[in-house]
């Protein structure tokens, strides 16, 4: 799962098929559309890339669940069936759902992504399948045994003591924004997002409420000490499991969030982590990109924002207007390192989680833009 995160304008060998098609099946996108088609395409040749990446592959035939690739796209993907005429999970989908279930039905023979720490990489593996299956459950209005093991495996790994105390252990490369020291708090969001989608009423199973008890108390607690983008994901989790966070609470994360809104309707990573700095002393990136606004739309769409507010539609035009046109991705960068071998697949998992948001954002909105209603980029007037 170690990220190594992208430069700017890497292109890789892996995607050369997978432009191809995205060019011979463009969609008639237009200057107020979004190509779902190519959106898909990427995803999936990304998805077929990473299974078959050797450093990818771990015991008993599976591979890693990894956040910026694998799960970015488990919660994304199934938002473009329609557009591509599927009634089923993908090809890539399935080999992805049984990879995860073989590693939640044999959890305790699998080794741990990463043994030299254990207990980091078992934390982070139980939420991100708890993750997966859930959303996939939710499909069916059914949690399914595998589901629930997956749950029953990431409340064993929650930490009950301590100062930390509600929280997953999470895998430190000092890789930001999901493998730094403060990707616990990242982790422990997805894990209440996890809650919050399983469906049959899981959050309220009365053997799990003292875990869950835990785990909103560490993320106030701690919310105070943390990035903006990290209290971007903790928005995405307060609407997803109700009782987190009060109105008043997610209100100031949100004009927090907005105050940050550049000029032309997106958000950029580098801003909202200001105090991260790369590791090769490059300056940071200042341009929006995919992943931070595709998730702050995300979570301010669930957070019951209106469709009709002006920074919302700015937002959703900025990611209308910025897809590739090349090969249906959007862009993000990386806060590590400037500069990546653009033939090494690993260049692109910042664009690999700014696609999958993007489209997560895109096709949960409450309203679909229009050419009427999506504001242009360029005449954005944000505060």
């Amino acid at each position: 799962m170690k990220a190594i995160v992208q430069g700017t304008g890497a292109a890789t060998m892996c995607l050369i098929v997978g432009l191809l098609a995205a060019c011979s099946n463009h969609d008639g996108k237009t200057a107020d559309s979004w190509n779902q088609k190519a959106a898909a395409n990427y995803l999936d040749v990304r998805e077929s890339w990473w299974i078959k990446w050797p450093r990818a592959s771990r015991d008993h035939g599976t591979f890693c669940v990894s956040c910026h690739t694998v799960m970015p796209y488990a919660l994304s993907r199934p938002m473009l069936r329609a557009a591509l005429g599927e009634a089923t999970p993908s090809v890539n989908e399935r080999r992805l759902l049984d990879d995860v279930t073989k590693r939640v039905r044999l959890w305790n023979e699998v080794e741990p992504y990463y043994g030299q720490m254990a207990t980091q990489a078992r934390g982070t593996e139980a939420v991100l399948n708890a993750l997966i299956l859930a959303s996939y459950d939710a499909q069916s209005g059914r949690l399914s045994n595998d589901g629930r093991a997956a749950f029953k495996n990431m409340w064993a790994t929650q930490k009950t003591t301590g100062d930390d105390r509600g929280a997953w252990p999470w895998i430190q490369f000092d890789n930001e924004p999901w493998e730094a020291p403060d990707s616990a708090y990242y982790g422990t969001s997805l894990a209440a997002v996890a809650v919050g989608t399983a469906p049959e009423n899981y959050r309220s199973a009365p053997e799990i409420q003292n875990n869950i008890q835990l785990m909103s108390a560490y993320l106030v607690r701690e919310a105070p000490n943390q990035t903006l983008m990290n209290r971007a994901i903790l928005l995405w989790a307060s609407a997803k499991l109700p009782g987190i966070l009060d109105s008043a609470q997610q209100k100031a994360i949100i004009d927090e969030l907005l105050r940050k809104q550049q000029t032309d309707g997106g958000w950029c990573v580098a801003s909202l982590m200001e105090r991260w700095k790369r590791a090769d002393g490059t300056p940071e990136v200042k341009d929006s990109d995919g992943y931070a606004t595709g998730l702050i739309v995300l979570a301010l769409e669930q957070t019951g924002v209106s469709p009709e507010d002006i920074h919302l539609k700015q937002a959703v035009s900025w990611l209308i207007h910025n897809q590739s046109r090349w090969d249906g991705h959007w862009t993000a960068y990386s806060v590590n390192k400037r500069h990546y071998n653009p033939f090494y697949g690993g260049a692109r998992f910042m664009d690999d989680a700014a696609t999958s948001y993007a489209v997560l954002a895109l096709s949960q909105a409450k309203r679909a833009p229009t050419a009427e209603s999506a504001v242009p980029a360029q005449s954005a007037k944000v505060r």
